[in-house]
């Protein structure tokens, strides 16, 4: 039985997206806040007292509030402790027999937890809080986590602009809490057989962008007898993923120097031959310009950071887009791969490829669509928020 909490009341129509079992409470909607502490957790309730949600609470936020069960009977706490517990399991299910020890553990509202991601590297989970309820709610967070794991060592990397729209700072250190104990910064991981080395204190993201996994075993299986150029190839994921596949060379192009001595790193790890993997630090848009390119690459793969962060930066990102998009084009000969990618929220799918169909005019190239991103199992989209289903790629054969 839950207890009591304070109560928000809506306006009146303002329920349906809650009754669908959307997260997300606008502050547009709300008629009567509770006296009660930001990050508090709250019942919610329609204009005539029916019984919606419990959520916590962020006054000051566009999103003031932030559904975390929808059971009336049941204490909230306890609703998310269950999540955990399934969305655990779930990953138990995927990865126990798998020779893959870096994977997502808690994908926010993926797994009915918004504000909550927790990835696993080895034995060390990361952890990054993005809404006021669940910085609150850290050091819970940290025993239930123990508690089901078992595992003792916690790193938290809550660094994100969603921090910043909740009124948060950004933090980042190994956390306290009962039996929880620190950690090495730098923890060596398996991907279906590949070596890693995870920075957790240098890296962007976690330390390793995992949500990509599935594609870069697609690359690795389609790199065969190909040169392979990895644009925004951060630590060399797919780079490495290419030469292990088989691929004649693999040069990665990243703004990030440090990043790319990591790279090098993952290549000696994983005995890949001298002279195969070649690494430059610079701006891929720059590098994309060379005439001549270092190399004739037939297979190319666009992995960038999002270029939409804010729905005012729509406009200026599809000219980015299209234009790395049309430079790869034109570089790749006839029978030439492309794999593009997109992890801008901002841009949806169909935006995407009509990117891709612009680029390809303005190429002047025929493009065929061999394939689109494949979602890997441990980032799952709830089909009541698919808001998050963010990240889109296609393979693309050029002639």
């Amino acid at each position: 039985m839950a207890q009591k909490y304070p109560v928000l009341l809506l306006r009146p129509d303002r329920e349906i997206h809650l009754k669908n079992r959307h997260h997300a409470i606008y502050k547009n909607a709300v008629a009567v806040y509770p006296k009660t502490e930001d990050g508090s957790i709250v019942e919610v309730q329609a204009s005539d007292g029916t019984f919606l949600c419990f959520a916590t609470l962020n006054t000051q936020a566009y999103i003031a509030g932030r559904a975390i069960s929808f059971q009336k009977d049941k204490d909230p706490l306890d609703v998310l402790r269950i999540n955990m517990e399934n969305a655990i399991a779930m990953r138990g299910t995927f990865f126990a027999k798998e020779d893959t020890t870096a994977y997502r553990l808690i994908n926010a509202e993926g797994d009915g937890i918004p504000g909550l991601i927790v990835d696993r590297y080895n034995d060390t989970l990361v952890v990054q809080l993005t809404t006021l309820g669940m910085d609150r709610l850290s050091g819970w967070i940290c025993d239930t986590l123990h508690d089901i794991t078992k595992l003792t060592a916690l790193y938290e990397k809550s660094s994100s602009p969603a921090r910043k729209k909740e009124g948060l700072e950004n933090r980042e250190g190994w956390l306290a809490g009962p039996s929880l104990g620190k950690g090495e910064p730098t923890v060596e991981v398996r991907e279906r057989g590949l070596k890693f080395k995870i920075d957790l204190e240098g890296g962007q993201k976690t330390g390793l962008f995992i949500d990509q996994r599935e594609m870069r075993s697609l690359v690795r299986q389609l790199s065969a007898g190909r040169t392979v150029l990895d644009c925004c190839s951060y630590v060399g994921g797919f780079s490495l993923s290419a030469l292990m596949g088989g691929a004649v060379a693999a040069d990665a192009v990243d703004y990030d120097a440090a990043a790319l001595e990591r790279a090098k790193e993952h290549m000696k790890i994983n005995d890949v031959g001298d002279g195969s993997f070649t690494a430059y630090a610079e701006d891929v848009f720059n590098f994309l310009r060379r005439a001549p390119m270092p190399r004739t690459y037939d297979f190319i793969i666009l992995d960038p950071p999002a270029f939409a962060k804010r729905s005012s930066d729509l406009d200026q990102a599809k000219r980015a887009y299209t234009d790395m998009n049309r430079m790869a084009m034109q570089a790749l000969p006839a029978g030439g791969m492309l794999l593009t990618c997109s992890c801008s929220y901002q841009i949806d799918h169909e935006i995407f490829q009509t990117i891709v169909f612009h680029a390809a005019r303005q190429a002047n190239r025929s493009i065929k669509i061999l394939h689109r991103h494949r979602q890997a199992f441990d980032h799952p989209v709830s089909i009541f928020h698919p808001e998050a289903d963010y990240l889109k790629s296609m393979l693309l054969w050029v002639e």
